[in-house]
């Protein structure tokens, strides 16, 4: 019985051991090979980050204000900097919010399955093309080969 338990318990060690092996860590890199099969131009959400203009255009006005004058002005003078400031900050920052152009990139892996991969518009790569697809999730990147 002892001898089973310890036969099983090292064949749990070794599998584990091996799927430890197979995973990226923190740090590595998935790296998978394919070929292109479909190119779709999209557009992409920008990646700035919502109402950071509005904070740092407030805050610019904050300071700007707290120069002028002094008592009752200089609150006031505050009060307004830092209102004008954040609609300020709020308008240059919708100037950048317009999507940006991208693609879905659909490749067939040399195992067979097909990966989405949605990413800046990269001109070099076209369709039938070898590559490699770099990372998973939301951060993988499809790279020529």
């Amino acid at each position: 019985m002892f001898q089973k338990f310890t036969s099983y318990l090292s064949a749990l060690v070794f599998a584990l051991a091996l799927t430890a092996c197979a995973t990226p860590g923190p740090g590595e890199v998935e790296i998978r090979s394919g070929v292109i099969e479909q190119i779709t131009v999209v557009d992409m959400q920008s990646n700035h980050t919502p109402g950071i203009g509005a904070v740092v255009g407030g805050l610019a006005g904050l300071g700007i204000g707290s120069l002028i004058g002094g008592g009752t002005g200089r609150d006031v003078a505050m009060v307004l900097g830092t209102v004008g400031g954040a609609v300020a900050g709020n308008a240059v920052q919708k100037r950048y919010e317009k999507p940006v152009q991208g693609q879905q990139i659909i490749v067939r892996t040399t195992s067979g399955v097909l990966v989405s991969v949605t990413q800046p518009t990269n001109a070099g790569l076209r369709q039938g093309q070898r590559v490699y697809i770099e990372g998973s999730g939301e951060d993988a990147r499809v790279v020529a080969r």
